[in-house]
């Protein structure tokens, strides 16, 4: 017999969420359409091959009673407990579900770096451990530990975009608006942490995604695949991220043999030098800096004076690399 599809739907937050997902995630990462992972991970409780839905089980097209050792894991209170969503849009995975998510989003950022959607979840199911030293220079730094107590975000809604657009030239809140501008990206374009069992360093990791424009700035590098990379190695020095030490590392392999030459001898130099002398970059409370300039605030964080390279834009024009 065959269940209506309303049918097959029970109660959210448990372990087998998501678990077909990871599966095709992992082995045909390059078949998965923008989008998939928001659709399919609406699966609820599945253990083994089997989806309990009321007191009966379906397996296949059978329907059957379910025996009672899978009515006791269904209802036990511990893994209720366990997978609780500990944020608002928080889905609990085990480890093996971790492991999976970060093998399909590994291959999927590899193959297009620019599915944000991919990096997000590698960034998440592989960077808890750096994702706690993080945590703690915030919570050893006055301004840090205040960014983890007042929880800022960067987005349009909480942003004067008209404001910044009135700021004199070369301050930091007029050049951030001109890179948004420049490159056509948006603060909004930064998912919010889903797989972060921790809802403090859910905040970490997602304060780290918003500020990762304001780096572009502070960096004077644009949103093409060379201004990604050299970012991209700033970044991993900073925060030891998996995904960011990925991402340094396999990125060049997109590159032509002249970008490739300029990313070697300039800017990876460049931005590790940048990545060892500067202050964590998640201790300052940028929002408070919009009228101070760009060059005062490299001073201040520590970050080194891009070097004067030509890289091409993402718009198609040519830009330098300092701002």
């Amino acid at each position: 017999m065959t269940l209506p599809a309303t049918e097959l739907r029970a109660p959210a937050g448990h372990k087998g969420e998501g678990k077909a997902l990871m599966i095709a995630m992992a082995w045909w990462p390059l078949r998965l359409p923008r989008g998939f992972l928001l659709r399919v991970i609406n699966a609820r409780r599945v253990l083994g091959s089997d989806v309990i839905v009321g007191t009966w089980c379906c397996s296949g097209t059978r329907r059957q009673p379910c025996c009672s050792s899978q009515m006791a894991a269904a209802e036990s209170p511990a893994e209720e407990q366990n997978y609780y969503p500990l944020y608002p849009g928080h889905i609990p995975t085990s480890l093996l579900q971790k492991s999976l998510l970060a093998v399909g989003s590994a291959f999927m950022a590899l193959y297009d770096p620019y599915r944000h959607d991919m990096v997000a979840v590698l960034g998440e199911t592989t960077g808890y451990l750096a994702l706690q030293k993080l945590r703690e220079q915030m919570r050893n730094d006055p301004e840090g530990y205040r960014i983890l107590q007042e929880r800022p975000r960067i987005r349009l809604s909480t942003l004067d975009i008209a404001g910044l657009r009135m700021l004199p030239e070369g301050t930091f809140g007029r050049e951030y608006v001109r890179f948004l501008d420049d490159n056509r990206v948006s603060p909004d374009t930064r998912v919010s942490a889903r797989f972060v069992d921790d809802e403090e360093l859910a905040y970490v990791i997602q304060r780290y995604r918003e500020v990762h424009d304001l780096m572009h700035t502070l960096l004077g590098m644009p949103t093409n695949m060379l201004g990604e990379i050299a970012v991209k190695w700033f970044e991993a020095v900073q925060t030891g991220l998996p995904m960011c030490i990925l991402g340094a590392m396999f990125g060049p392999v997109r590159l032509n043999t002249r970008k490739l030459r300029i990313l070697t001898t300039e800017l990876i130099p460049w931005a590790i030098r940048s990545g060892r002398s500067a202050n964590s970059i998640l201790n300052v409370y940028y929002e408070e800096r919009w009228e101070q300039t760009v060059e005062s605030l490299r001073n201040e964080i520590g970050i080194l004076p891009p070097p004067e390279v030509q890289v091409q834009g993402r718009a198609g024009q040519e830009k330098t690399g300092l701002l």
